[in-house]
């Protein structure tokens, strides 16, 4: 059965959205529809960043001047239609005017994470053979210099940070010398942009996106101006965006998700763009702010998440009460609200719950947001119920970067926890026989640049083979059971999904990170990395003498206070899917250990062979809750 995505009825600003959109079939032409039409009717900033300690505002009209003259400069230095330009910076306005300049001149850009190593760098820039590249910092500056003369097409190196710039590097000059030459290339050829508006076609290349992937080598995602734009309209089409939102963007702008949904999209609904420091400064910035809308990951809502359970349990016992009953009012006020009949009493209780509880929390966000649109790792369904009792939706939606990356997304008015939603409009999903999702539409990449083994392997017949498991429940509504590549299977003979059993874990307020072991094993084992706070705060009320992390993860009684936190959560669980021993780490995993990806994935096999030796003294010990050293 084949599952298709469909308009919902249109409010009035979705409706305004769509008409606008149907002729802004390009990237360049959504710009010049910004900075040339709409810039007219408006005063408000296109965007905001904090310059010593402030947010500023940009204006429409200086994000024309900024962007064409680094576009004329660009063309100046002899980029033309169908060069690759490499992006790798922190999110900030360079990055839009260089993706909007790059894109107007009918070139196309390759972003990259800027917590890449020089070593990936250097294999994205040779094999799409890109021009030039533009960097942020001297530190990353200093990685493509260690392979500088390892990249023959590459001509030019572009700096954003001035103080950063070395005149010694013949290959190097600044975003701002490049828009210099720009404004003297414009006097000569003022019409070069306005006159690409036809040569550039939907249908071609708009960017090339390297994924990290959890094994191998990079592989370039092609993704025209259609297949983005697509997913830009069907998002207009099914959440109520309009230009009075206000977003707050931390994503990287080099990931799909946040160039279709807080970039594009935003910019298509004439929304303001607000860019945080960093994810350490989101808590902060979101005050600052006060966002109606922003994308984020499920990462960043366990954080907030632990970090209220934790204030909670420091406060007396009075006040500890009085949340966790709000809770139970909100959880089931949400309920009743699904039915449409809500008791007139238990209205009253959760007008009390909300001024108490719910309305302080909401502060914690700025107070105005509407709602969250939830990407890239499945949601945990505690997390959706916990925001949704408070107040603030959690929108989760489904999608690759081969799909730009949208396939499927819940809707504010229509939503399930638990699932990723239903199709969006014009993309039809079908369930293979071995339970794979695919995939067919107008967002579905072209393929993988340079690479047509993995491309026929992942695209045949028009459908995408995603490598997600999942299945359809009676109401229409998605449901990833897990990678394809993840399942395993004990040497038992059973079926293990590991991301649901995960999740479930990621719960407790001791855990940080969890990965699951048992693949041809007799039975699961785990590695944990603790929530170092809480441990900490634990092993003082119980006076747990240590000096540092390491003397915590090593602890007897820290491994039995986990041991019972594990057995409460696995009640539930099959015999076959307990969790039987594990271990703690006394560092996270990251990216710059290479553990886990841009992304926030994890890196299952590297995770696997980097602790191969403690996975083995877990499989040999005997007792689950001793501590392995």
């Amino acid at each position: 059965m084949v599952f298709r995505g469909r308009n919902p009825a249109h409010n009035k600003e979705r409706g305004k959205n769509m008409a606008q959109l149907n002729y802004l079939t390009t990237v360049p032409r959504l710009y010049y529809h910004l900075t040339e039409e709409y810039s007219k009717e408006t005063n408000n900033f296109v965007l905001k960043y904090k310059v010593a300690g402030k947010y500023v505002g940009i204006t429409y009209d200086q994000l024309k001047e900024e962007t064409d003259s680094f576009a004329f400069g660009l063309a100046s230095l002899g980029i033309k239609k169908d060069d690759k330009i490499a992006i790798i910076a922190e999110n900030r306005p360079e990055w839009v005017y260089s993706d909007f300049a790059i894109l107007g001149l009918g070139a196309i850009d390759v972003p990259l994470y800027p917590s890449l190593t020089a070593e990936s760098i250097e294999f994205i820039l040779n094999n799409s053979e890109s021009k030039a590249i533009i960097v942020s910092t001297k530190f990353q500056l200093n990685k493509v210099m260690k392979f500088r003369d390892k990249c023959k097409s590459l001509k030019f190196i572009i700096l954003l940070n001035e103080k950063d710039f070395d005149d010694k590097n013949k290959d190097l000059m600044t975003f701002k010398k490049v828009q210099e030459l720009g404004k003297g290339f414009k006097n000569e050829h003022p019409s070069l942009l306005k006159d690409n508006l036809d040569k550039i076609k939907p249908d071609e290349v708009c960017t090339i996106i390297y994924t990290s992937g959890t094994t191998g080598e990079p592989k370039g995602v092609v993704l025209t101006h259609h297949n983005i734009l697509s997913n830009v309209q069907a998002a207009l089409d099914c959440f109520p965006i309009g230009n009075t939102d206000v977003f707050l963007s931390f994503l990287p702008l080099c990931h799909i998700f946040e160039r279709m949904a807080g970039y594009y999209t935003a910019f298509s609904a004439k929304c303001t763009v607000c860019y945080a420091e960093s994810i350490e400064t989101v808590a902060q910035n979101l005050i600052d702010v006060k966002p109606t809308i922003m994308t984020s990951v499920p990462r960043l809502f366990e954080r907030i998440h632990s970090k209220i359970i934790k204030n909670v349990d420091s406060q007396p016992l009075k006040k500890q009460k009085i949340f966790y009953w709000a809770m139970d009012v909100g959880v089931r006020y949400a309920e009743y609200k699904k039915t449409g009949n809500i008791p007139f009493s238990f209205a009253l209780k959760h007008k009390l719950a909300d001024k108490l509880v719910f309305s302080k929390l909401r502060e914690k966000t700025g107070g105005n947001l509407r709602f969250f649109i939830s990407g890239g790792a499945a949601l945990p369904l505690y997390l959706g119920k916990f925001f949704e009792a408070i107040g603030i939706i959690i929108v989760e939606g489904y999608g690759l970067t081969e799909s730009s990356p949208v396939i499927c997304a819940n809707r504010v008015e229509d939503f399930k926890f638990g699932t990723v939603g239903k199709p969006f409009p014009g993309v039809e999903i079908k369930i293979a026989s071995d339970g794979e999702i695919l995939a067919r539409g107008p967002n579905i990449m072209q393929g993988y640049y340079k690479n047509k083994k993995e491309t026929d392997a992942t695209i045949k017949d028009g459908w995408l083979y995603t490598g997600d498991i999942g299945v359809f429940d009676g109401d229409g509504f998605l449901m990833i059971t897990d990678r394809k590549k993840h399942l395993f299977k004990t040497s038992a003979g059973k079926y293990i999904a590991p991301n649901p059993i995960e999740s479930m874990f990621l719960a407790s307020k001791y855990i940080d990170q969890f990965v699951l072991i048992g693949d041809r094993r007799m039975f699961l084992t785990a590695l944990i990395v603790p929530d170092f706070e809480a441990v900490k705060e634990y092993a003082d009320a119980h006076k747990i003498p240590y000096d540092k992390v390491e003397d915590l993860v090593r602890d007897e009684q820290i491994y039995k206070m986990l041991d019972k936190e594990m057995d409460q959560f696995q009640k539930k669980l099959a015999n076959y899917e307990k969790v039987r021993k594990f271990v703690l780490l006394d560092r996270p995993f990251s990216i710059e250990s290479g553990e886990i990806t841009p992304s926030l994935k994890i890196k299952r096999k590297y995770v696997e062979e980097r602790y191969q030796d403690l996975i083995e003294q877990m499989y040999q010990s005997l007792d689950r809750s001793v501590p392995i050293n």
